[in-house]
């Protein structure tokens, strides 16, 4: 039987439709608190009937549709890129669509920038799950770039519907701060990265979905690890991104930090809708800036405001360049992207601190607090 959930974020739509139950729900779970996703009528989604401007995405475990667009890809000449850390093989036809397929994932894909119709087929259902959440969030990005929306590498906490950015490179603390405010009664508005553009009301600030990385320190001293512990321990599924040996600590009680090969460490991950129901956070759906956060861990250091925020970079706006994970294989964003002069002036003449602190989630959560009112007040 066919599902559908149709996906809002501004006035950007997507509409997934699959006759596989889990997928279409994947939708919901990833979109439903921060996006306004809903389950809607399928007949009428997969018919077409879709609002202008948006995308319609078709998604299924289908064997034969995977095999077909495997032999397409092999008959034309294809380019090969690596897009969400897998190998895929990318060729475009006469008339410009777009078919893909990662061979070691069993993925297939088929893009007709004329319909705005994409359709993903695979083996197994959970890879054309996950698969299928991603897509429709670059669909729904692409859509957000043409309308004049930059992406900014920065988490968010909101409250009262002014929003503070956290600003910072990998392991400064963007998470960690957004996610302190929001266990002091902020909303969460992003952990990563965020929609802005400048209106002439302020800074519009949007939503990214995607699943949330936190590492076991954060979550004992935030007191999260217990709980958590205990939902998996009753059969709480995490995001499949996981990897196993986090599982395993969280089944064994383990709380010491996890490391891969590579030096990274491996962190709990959770699925959007897991902020809320695990965490007990309250998620934002839109708000407009009206501070900036740069953050800094020290583990040995008291927590304290530092005397001179540094200025905004150029790694602090996302752009195609800076993209390493899912590069644009579908030409779903604008071949020209909108200049971000306008929305880096508006972001200098925000108020500003820059804040150290350490691995004590209480007195780093303090300052925090204590910050963030001085700010919203400002």
């Amino acid at each position: 039987m066919l599902r559908a959930t149709r996906i809002h974020a501004d006035k950007a739509t997507v509409t997934v439709v699959s006759d596989t139950k889990d997928i279409a729900d994947w939708a919901l779970r990833y979109f439903g608190g921060w996006w306004n996703a809903t389950a809607m009528d399928a007949p009428a989604a997969s018919s077409g009937s879709i609002a202008a401007g948006g995308a319609l995405l078709l998604a299924d475990v289908d064997s034969k549709r995977f095999a077909d667009i495997e032999t397409l890809v092999g008959d034309y000449d294809h380019d090969e890129v690596e897009y969400a850390n897998a190998r895929t093989l990318v060729a475009r036809d006469e008339g410009g669509a777009i078919y893909a397929i990662q061979p070691a994932e069993r993925l297939a894909y088929h893009y007709d920038p004329a319909a705005s119709r994409l359709v993903i087929a695979g083996d197994r259902a959970e890879p054309v799950a996950v698969a299928a959440s991603r897509l429709a969030r670059e669909l729904i990005r692409g859509q957000l770039l043409h309308a004049g929306f930059h992406i900014l590498h920065a988490s968010c906490a909101v409250r009262d519907g002014r929003a503070l950015l956290a600003f910072g490179p990998k392991g400064a603390g963007k998470t960690t701060s957004a996610l302190l405010l929001a266990r002091e009664g902020y909303e969460l508005l992003a952990n990563d990265r965020v929609f802005v553009r400048p209106e002439d009301e302020g800074l519009r600030i949007l939503p990214w979905p995607s699943a949330a990385a936190i590492g076991f320190g954060l979550l004992e001293s935030a007191g999260l690890y217990a709980p958590l512990r205990a939902r998996v321990l009753a059969g709480e599924q995490m995001h499949p991104t996981q990897d196993q040996r986090v599982t395993d600590a969280l089944h064994a009680g383990n709380t010491k930090p996890i490391w891969n090969a590579k030096g990274k460490e491996l962190k709990p991950q959770f699925f959007p809708d897991q902020l809320s129901s695990l965490l007990r956070m309250t998620l934002a759906t839109q708000a407009h800036a009206a501070a900036v956060l740069f953050p800094q861990v020290d583990k040995n250091a008291e927590p304290h405001v530092v005397d001179t925020p540094r200025a905004l970079g150029e790694e602090d706006f996302f752009t195609g360049k800076t993209e390493d994970r899912y590069p644009d294989i579908f030409h779903l964003a604008p071949t020209k992207a909108a200049p971000v002069t306008r929305l880096a002036d508006r972001l200098t003449q925000l108020p500003c601190r820059a804040l150290v602190f350490n691995h004590d989630s209480r007195t780093s959560a303090e300052l925090l607090a204590k910050t963030a009112t001085e700010l919203l007040a400002a």
